[in-house]
């Protein structure tokens, strides 16, 4: 606990180098807070992924000579409990963090972004407890129930932009671990997801790309839109979580963006994963293809809080089996920075294989959470609180056998520290 305390502490604070005092008549600190704007604009999500123009910015700033700097993250220290036949309890940390530094270069603005977990080491069992939740594999086995811990290095990547004629400016983007242009913002980096620990169990319908050993990404875009393309490597990362699981950039995919307001964020996207899947025992590893769709919606409330909602689409489709699908909805209302309620609604079809039961075909299964998180005080800029989520994992009659129930119950109650609101940006 003393290691985590102390990551998070010397990543979220080293952002304050040469900070200046937030002083309202200061010329000098505004200036500095316009060039934060157009270095690191608060649309930018994972990857090169917007969020809509309305997006608060709970991040650590500060300036170092010429770059602008920028820590954000999350960590919970959580006590987990799915019920019925699959169910588990943990104790453990989900947590994350990300420096980003920006600058002029040439006529254009480079970004350099690094992202860490230390769920490796704080999160034990092939995961943490999420029902109904699947992907990847552990100790040569289908990973299901559980959330697998994400990798120690989550993002290693650097972009340039620069403008390219009449208000329209060109990007590239790429390193040894990023996202690629497949799916909306992920998960950890959207607002209306921010204060649950749950990971949502379609996470593999719609970004689990979002860490990617090997990426690179070229598009364009205006005020309002952008078109952009990747290639990469669509393996998942094996259970080693602490090293580079490298492979052939020959994957691809493409999104577009549309933002018609500042408060929206449209995105369609697909792309071809090879080689994405591990086999069964002495199979070959399995192609995907994938679509997502997605809407993203930020208003800015009169208490200075924020309400956050995500509406998403996604579907898998492999080899000689049927396409699966998947639905999510979620939505969070923050007021004064402090009090936070979501919740989120999930309807996904998942394979047996996915499931590891022992059955055929394809079953239809929800789930639905909801929670509270308080947030007490500040530190350091940071904001620590402690909330309480609940959730039901809903299985058909036929899945009845491997989980006792149709609904089982879980609950969670965790600590948590992130920084606190910077502010909001819109174009």
């Amino acid at each position: 606990m003393a290691l985590l305390v102390s990551f998070w502490v010397g990543i979220l604070t080293s952002a304050q180098v040469r900070a200046q005092p937030p002083e309202p008549h200061d010329m000098q600190h505004m200036a500095m807070d316009d060039n934060r704007t157009a270095l690191l604009p608060g649309r930018d999500g994972s990857g090169t992924s917007w969020l809509p123009d309305e997006s608060p910015m709970y991040a650590v700033h500060g300036q170092a000579g010429p770059w602008t700097l920028m820590a954000h993250g999350v960590a919970f220290l959580q006590y987990l409990n799915e019920s019925g036949a699959r169910g588990a309890d943990q104790a453990g940390s989900i947590n994350w963090a990300m420096g980003m530094a920006a600058r002029r270069l040439g006529n254009g603005r480079l970004t350099l972004r690094g992202m860490i977990s230390l769920e490796p080491l704080t999160i034990g069992d092939c995961g943490y407890p999420d029902l109904l939740s699947t992907g990847e594999q552990c100790k040569g086995e289908t990973i299901h129930d559980r959330q697998h811990p994400h990798d120690l290095f989550m993002e290693l990547a650097a972009a340039y932009d620069r403008p390219l004629a009449g208000g329209i400016r060109w990007q590239v983007y790429g390193g040894p671990v990023g996202e690629p242009a497949l799916g909306p913002t992920a998960f950890p980096h959207r607002i209306s997801a921010m204060a649950s620990p749950l990971a949502p169990i379609t996470h593999h319908w719609f970004d689990s790309t979002h860490v990617t050993f090997g990426v690179i990404t070229g598009g364009i875009y205006g005020n309002r839109w952008k078109t952009e393309a990747s290639v990469f490597n669509g393996r998942e990362p094996d259970d080693h979580r602490t090293d580079f699981d490298f492979g052939r950039l020959d994957s691809w995919s493409g999104r577009v963006w549309f933002l018609p307001t500042s408060r929206w964020a449209l995105q369609v996207s697909a792309g071809h994963l090879s080689e994405a899947e591990a086999g069964q025992t002495g199979e070959p590893r399995i192609d995907v293809d994938r679509f997502t769709a997605s809407a993203t919606y930020h208003k800015t409330l009169k208490t200075g809080g924020i309400w956050a909602s995500t509406l998403g689409w996604g579907r898998n489709k492999e080899p000689l089996t049927n396409a699966t699908n998947a639905l999510l909805a979620e939505t969070s209302v923050t007021l004064h920075d402090r009090d936070a309620w979501f919740g989120r609604v999930e309807l996904s079809q998942k394979s047996a294989d996915d499931l590891a039961v022992a059955s055929t075909g394809i079953f239809v299964v929800a789930k639905l959470q909801a929670g509270y998180t308080r947030y007490i005080g500040s530190w350091k800029r940071l904001r620590p609180g402690a909330g309480v989520a609940v959730s039901a994992g809903i299985v058909p009659e036929t899945l009845r056998p491997f989980y006792g129930r149709r609904a089982n119950l879980g609950v969670g109650v965790y600590a948590t520290i992130r920084p606190g609101n910077a502010g909001a940006h819109r174009n």
